[in-house]
């Protein structure tokens, strides 16, 4: 054979390789390609989903922990609030307590004071009576001089 001929004949078996593999092979390869190509273009989509609700959440979460930061400070607030309430009331309170105990001891001061001075005016009016007594060397009476001796005991 002629290398013109096998030239041709390879040219024919090339055409009618290429024409097959156009026909058969091509379209699966392609739309393997094409579907792979249309997976990357979805899970980069939803990539970006899953980023931009990353975000989203992320927002969510601090608008959360801002909330809660504040409402906490709040309690604290209150808590302290009441707490200053509740001492200035227990003040208020020992103070009114105390007040009233100094009142007690100083009408029992003064009750006892009272009474030491009746005791002191009745040992006074015993004693003047022994001093008149003794002056007048006769016995005094007490009965019969009572009114004279009750006289005597509220001149003291």
């Amino acid at each position: 054979m002629s290398i013109t001929a096998t030239l041709i004949v390879q040219m024919i078996v090339f055409l009618i390789l290429v024409g097959f593999t156009m026909k058969f092979v091509w379209p699966p390869i392609a739309a393997a390609l094409d579907e792979r190509a249309s997976k990357i273009a979805e899970g980069l989509a939803a990539a970006d989903k899953a980023k931009a609700e990353l975000s989203a959440a992320n927002q969510r979460v601090e608008a959360e922990l801002a909330k809660s930061r504040n409402e906490t400070a709040a309690r604290i607030a209150d808590a302290e609030r009441r707490a200053q309430a509740i001492i200035e009331e227990a003040k208020a309170r020992a103070t009114e307590e105390g007040n009233k105990i100094v009142a007690a001891a100083k009408v029992e001061a003064d009750q006892q004071a009272l009474k030491a001075r009746e005791t002191l005016r009745e040992q006074v009016a015993a004693l003047a009576v022994k001093g008149a007594e003794q002056i007048l060397r006769k016995e005094v009476n007490a009965g019969v001089h009572a009114e004279l001796l009750s006289r005597l005991k509220t001149e003291l």
